[in-house]
């Protein structure tokens, strides 16, 4: 369950996670293209003259989608302020956490207890809302092939997933909360930044599988085409996977990911179907764009100053809030394993309030990944066509209101990106590229 999910990678440090990725798709391979230096496109440009591509209109089931997305946006916000103080407000945490006592007796034990039984009553909240946000109106609005058992299944492991988690990372606040509490917060935010390059490094080998089949990729040539990318832009010793998403869903998406010996090129099998291959391999440049330009250890960055700003704010709120509640919450101390609840509310605030600057930043990262792949392939027709496809295939709006752009999209709109494909051409007037000094250049 997305919601599910999301809390229980926030119990680990308290903090919330975000994953950003793209698109893709090819069935015919096209021939592979020598690379004689760094300006030249690796993608063979068509014979015909290709002109501008047409911006689509959304279609009326889109626009549906996009309205209700817009409400269970808005539901799930309220959602995740309104379960902690629930959980709060009616003692029920504290009084969860004297069972976790009685079992447990011994601190280290009292923790975890609590920690798994709050995920396990979390996502006993969670189900109804999660069902049919993610299972029925996925298939109500022809977007997911999965079954229930599928379905259940994927949550049920996610919730183990995050039950380990919590247990081994999620008693660290705790801890120096009760050993230094006027530095907790610092403590356990430095901590976050090799939390989540651990969860980069683990998450592509042993979380991802857990979910769906990783195989190589079945088209040969394709593959050959999409290393040769890889090379030229200078990821050197990736692998490429083919991920059998079609038993989940029938959007299309496809990334780079991972750190060291676990950097990887992965593609669902959808978005091989649905784009042709040059098509593919303009979204592939995109996705390795965000691979060398750094986007991943920007995103480390940004994420570890919010945590940090976020426990911060928790430590200079908690106690006013303690002092004027405790007895409604049932305890007197944020060290308190019941005061979880109070600190994911809190913590909740300074990523909600810097929701418009975090966006705004993914949508300039996302932009560069669009000039990378023009850059590299100087493909802008088949970069403009697979954004039309993206756009039909996971019914998106190529317009849509700019606040919701503001408050809500980690990508520029659609619209905005096919004209961008359309217009950049810096290197038919000979004006300098951004990018092109990073490619490998071949004898």
């Amino acid at each position: 369950m997305r919601r599910t999910r999301h809390r229980i990678a926030g119990l680990a440090l308290l903090a919330l996670v975000s994953a950003v990725s793209a698109r893709a798709q090819s069935p015919t391979p096209a021939p592979p293209v020598s690379i004689e230096d760094a300006t030249a496109p690796l993608v063979t440009p068509s014979p015909v003259p290709e002109g501008p591509v047409a911006v689509p209109e959304p279609t009326e089931k889109a626009l549906r989608y996009y309205h209700s997305g817009i409400v269970f946006w808005l539901v799930d916000i309220a959602w995740g302020l309104l379960i902690p103080c629930l959980f709060l407000f009616t003692g029920f945490s504290a009084r969860l956490r004297t069972f976790a006592a009685r079992l447990g007796r011994r601190w280290f034990l009292t923790v975890a207890l609590y920690l798994v039984l709050f995920a396990l009553l979390g996502f006993a909240i969670d189900f109804p809302l999660s069902y049919y946000e993610e299972f029925v109106r996925q298939h109500a609005y022809g977007m997911s092939n999965q079954t229930f058992g599928k379905w259940m299944g994927d949550a049920l492991k996610a919730l183990g997933v995050g039950i380990v988690v919590n247990v081994l990372f999620g008693w660290i606040p705790f801890f120096f909360l009760k050993k230094t509490p006027g530095r907790w917060w610092l403590y356990t935010g430095i901590l976050s930044v090799p939390f989540f390059c651990l969860a980069l490094l683990v998450g592509p080998l042993w979380i991802a599988p857990l979910f769906n089949d990783f195989g190589p990729m079945k088209d040969k040539a394709l593959e050959s085409q999409i290393l040769s990318l890889a090379d030229r832009a200078g990821i050197e010793g990736g692998r490429v996977f083919e991920v059998n998403k079609s038993v989940d869903t029938k959007a299309v998406n496809a990334y780079v990911t991972g750190l060291g010996a676990t950097k990887r090129i992965v593609l669902w099998d959808t978005i091989i179907a649905k784009l042709e291959p040059r098509e593919l391999l303009t979204v592939m440049g995109h996705e390795m764009g965000h691979y060398v330009l750094g986007h991943v250890r920007n995103y480390i960055a940004l994420g570890s100053v919010t945590v940090l700003l976020a426990f911060y704010i928790a430590h200079r709120l908690a106690g006013g809030l303690i002092r004027r509640f405790g007895r409604t919450f049932g305890f007197d101390q944020l060290s308190d394993v019941a005061a979880l609840p109070l600190l994911l509310l809190l913590t909740n605030l300074v990523p909600l309030a810097i929701t418009p600057l975090f966006l705004a930043f993914s949508r300039y990262q996302e932009h560069e990944g669009d000039r990378f792949s023009l850059e590299i392939t100087h493909d802008n027709h088949a970069l403009a066509t697979a954004f039309v496809k993206l756009q039909q295939e996971n019914l998106g709006v190529p317009r849509p209101h700019p606040l919701l752009v503001i408050f809500r999209s980690s990508h520029p709109p659609l619209g905005e990106r096919i004209d961008f494909a359309n217009a950049y051409r810096p290197w038919e007037t000979g004006a300098p590229q951004r990018y092109t000094p990073l490619f490998k250049v071949r004898p």
